[in-house]
């Protein structure tokens, strides 16, 4: 779909949380990269695939930078997603998504590393490797419910109230020390494939 220009939602005070998604509307939000859709169902944003397309991004028109965040996920077993958190593009406004990522994947039988942390166009994972090990805390077809606390260099990361992830990554923060928040559909090569992943309750709050 094409991207979705909107005015941006008030800023809330510090530590105050606010909502990003207004369960109606994709307002605050605007697509970068990739062809798949965005659209609001049942009070959720759902993603769903499409042949061809890249990763695909729908983003926050504000920017943040230490902040906690919340949201629940449900994503199909065969689509791989995640959440970009002090994202950017590069090369102005239309540019490459890059920027850490929170990862979202199906446990499947063997566990997988959903809640590890990625650098999306950035140099791959920023989870250590001795420190990616496969784990189901992630709940296959159900939702999930997320939390993530950025602080400076350090990202938290907790998947049903089990912590996941414990960075600290001095590099990436001078990097990409504040950005946008995205949702993202990843690409699935030239399959004819619908398969979707869906968010609710996005709230965050500065700190």
């Amino acid at each position: 779909m094409a991207a979705l220009a909107a005015t941006a939602t008030p800023l809330a005070a510090e530590g105050e949380w606010k909502d990003l998604f207004d369960g109606k509307t994709l307002k605050g939000w605007t697509q970068r990269n990739g062809t798949a859709t965005y659209t609001v169902e049942n009070g959720t944003i759902k993603g769903v695939t499409k042949s061809g397309s890249p990763n695909s991004f729908l983003c926050t028109d504000e920017l943040y930078g230490d902040f906690e965040l919340k949201f629940e996920v449900k994503v199909h077993n065969n689509l791989n997603s995640g959440v970009q958190i002090r994202s950017q593009t590069k090369g102005g406004p239309t540019g490459r998504v890059n920027g850490p990522q929170v990862e979202i994947e199906a446990s499947g039988g063997n566990g997988a590393e959903a809640g590890y942390v990625y650098g999306e166009a950035c140099g791959g994972w920023m989870t250590p490797k001795d420190k990616l090990k496969p784990h189901k805390h992630f709940k296959d077809g159900e939702w999930n419910a997320y939390r993530v606390v950025a602080k400076g260099p350090s990202i938290k990361v907790w998947i049903n109230g089990e912590m996941i992830s414990d960075l600290v990554d001095e590099e990436k923060f001078k990097s990409h020390p504040k950005g946008f928040i995205g949702l993202q559909v990843h690409g699935i090569g030239k399959r004819d494939e619908k398969w979707d992943v869906q968010w609710r309750n996005l709230k965050l709050r500065t700190l």
